[in-house]
């Protein structure tokens, strides 16, 4: 049995890691809204309500449902996705939304340009790679919560006209939600922590 002393000790070691642990955590997301380059989705909604957090919005983006003929590295042969990271290369079209131009199972081949962007995703294993049909990469960025009582009006107004998610993407493609924007309007934006 410990003495209360050691008891002590080990409960302040453990609450140290603890926090070192969720300030490591904190900091990385800071690092990539601070430091990331921002690029502009197009979004969709899709469940306005979570019963123990509060009001959400559920998002979807036109990279959400990437053609597979979009991917250049299919291996010959390969019918069905395998449980493996994918990168999207993203460029601004005219309507000021960044859009996929390609994308590659596991790494890119070449860095993206200066008038472009790498979004790291997701994809589940089981996807048809037809050329003709679609992959649902996970990108990590579906989810924005909101003030209490504005998520049903909020997915209501996207239903009518266009709102945008700006993002951060880091260097390794990890992408963190910045702002969420109505039309060329920041609704919400998310703090630096």
């Amino acid at each position: 049995m410990m003495s209360g002393k050691k008891l002590v000790i080990s409960a302040l070691v453990l609450a140290l890691v603890q926090i070192g642990f969720l300030s490591w955590i904190i900091a990385g997301r800071a690092a990539i809204l601070r430091n990331g380059k921002e690029v502009l989705l197009k979004v969709e909604p899709v469940d306005p309500r979570d019963l123990l957090r509060g009001d959400y919005i559920i998002l979807g983006y036109e990279i959400s449902r990437l053609p597979v003929k979009l991917i250049a590295n299919i291996p010959a042969g390969q019918l069905v996705s395998e449980n493996t990271p994918i990168v999207v290369r993203l460029k601004p079209g005219a309507d000021g939304y960044w859009h996929a131009t390609t994308a590659w199972f596991g790494k890119a081949p070449t860095p993206a340009t200066a008038d472009e962007a790498d979004i790291v995703g997701q994809v589940a294993p089981g996807w048809t790679l037809d050329p003709e049909s679609t992959i649902a990469p996970q990108y990590g960025i579906d989810r924005f919560y909101l003030p209490e009582g504005q998520g049903m009006a909020i997915q209501n107004d996207m239903r009518v006209r266009p709102f945008g998610v700006r993002i951060a993407l880091a260097a390794s493609g990890q992408a963190q939600i910045k702002a969420l924007m109505d039309g060329d309007k920041t609704l919400f934006e998310e703090p630096l922590c």
